[in-house]
């Protein structure tokens, strides 16, 4: 099996959209709204990409798995950081190494840019994604994430 690890694409925005679908499913946070996780995408693929980050695993010409990222200004750090978000792989070609690698993408592409620190949010049910966090050397932190939400 060849897998890539690639800068997304516009034509990858549904298959992306599928993998949220799966993502948000699981998550009690958040609700799968196909035509808002289109516009988000759409709105990170059509920036400059000097300050964001979406990556895709491809099988066999198939989207597989996404991540995405982008950089804050840390005053903690007094420099930059970035976030990551949308780490999924689908079912069937998980424990292949693919999360692993999209990973490692995001990360070189932080390095590259000078980002000193990653964060994420992870849903505290979501065993599965903990470990995998837990086994790629993330460490949990005191923090925790609060959010203010309205319509516009």
């Amino acid at each position: 099996m060849n897998i890539v690890i690639r800068g997304a694409q516009h034509g990858d925005r549904d298959a992306m959209v599928a993998l949220l679908d799966a993502l948000f499913s699981i998550e009690a946070d958040f609700t799968v709204d196909k035509e808002s996780q289109h516009r988000g995408l759409t709105l990170m693929l059509d920036g400059c990409r000097k300050h964001t980050c979406v990556k895709v695993a491809v099988v066999d010409e198939n989207v597989v798995g996404m991540g995405t990222a982008q950089t804050l200004i840390s005053t903690a750090e007094g420099g930059l950081v970035a976030m990551i978000e949308d780490m999924m792989v689908a079912a069937p070609y998980r424990k292949m190494g693919i999360g692993r690698m999209l990973m490692s993408a995001i990360e070189k592409w932080a390095r590259d840019r000078g980002v000193t620190r990653l964060h994420l949010l992870a849903d505290r049910a979501n065993v599965s994604a903990l470990d995998f966090y837990d086994r790629i050397g993330w460490q949990p932190t005191q923090l925790i994430c609060l959010r203010r939400k309205w319509d516009l």
